[in-house]
């Protein structure tokens, strides 16, 4: 039997008046949630919003850390901070989610780097270990959610994390398995049913499609459609509906991996 896939997004990534993304659309046809803690995005107000909305439509939240960087929607490089600082960083931010949640009766499950900071991780072993041990500090049964044949999933074994391997439907990769740069053409699928296609794709062949072409075989336990994009919901739903017509049934992160 086929143990299916997670669908994850990321959410959560209003700000006050500022609104980002359709989570509310998403939260109907996704699995897991990766909700802003405040520092990249998201306030108090928009967490528990999020937080109650997955709730109440069985879907499972995950803290989404970034660098202190609202203006840059935490995709600039900030550089300095020593590695009890990440770990610190990464620590305050499952905290803020962890409490807001509690407030609406759910319980965060996993932790996923946003942005700058996890492409940065993801070449850095020892950013990406200063990450781990914020999230094992915090709750050693968090599942991380790490890109397969980075510095992540490297980090998250060295620590004994759990981990959640992760592709993206609608990012390319270069040859050695990581992000092409957001910078290049070409680095984001726009097409719903391109990227619904390519995900089936590595699900069914457990292998990432880089750009040029060339399969890495990974393990894969959770797909993401980032949220941020305008063609984030029908997406999603295009994903969603590929992946269950091929028979791979949609189940949440913690009952893949845990």
């Amino acid at each position: 039997m086929n143990r299916g896939v997670d669908l994850n997004s990321d959410m959560g990534e209003s700000f006050a008046a500022w609104k980002m993304g359709d989570d509310e659309a998403m939260l109907k046809i996704v699995t897991s949630a990766n909700v802003a803690c405040g520092f990249h995005a998201g306030d108090p107000n928009v967490m528990a919003k999020t937080a109650a909305e997955a709730k109440q439509n069985g879907v499972d939240i995950g803290a989404h850390p970034g660098f202190n960087d609202i203006a840059g929607f935490g995709r600039r490089q900030i550089l300095g901070d020593s590695p009890a600082e990440i770990e610190r960083m990464i620590a305050y931010q499952i905290g803020a989610l962890q409490a807001v949640a509690a407030l609406v009766g759910h319980k965060v499950s996993h932790v996923k780097a946003h942005g700058a900071l996890s492409n940065l991780a993801a070449v850095d072993e020892g950013l990406a270990r200063s990450i781990a041990r914020g999230i094992k500090g915090v709750d050693r049964d968090l599942l991380f959610v790490v890109m397969p044949m980075t510095a992540l999933e490297t980090a998250g074994e060295k620590e004994g994390l759990k981990l959640a391997r992760e592709v993206f439907a609608d990012r390319a990769y270069d040859d050695s398995g990581n992000l092409v740069s957001r910078k290049l053409p070409g680095a984001m699928i726009h097409d719903a049913e391109q990227a619904a296609a390519r995900a089936v794709r590595m699900v069914e062949g457990g292998a990432i499609e880089c750009a040029s072409g060339k399969r890495l075989k990974v393990d894969i336990d959770t797909i993401c459609v980032h949220g941020d994009s305008p063609t984030a919901v029908a997406m999603a739903r295009a994903v969603k509906a590929r992946l269950e017509s091929a028979g791979v049934p949609l189940r949440r992160m913690r009952e893949i991996v845990g």
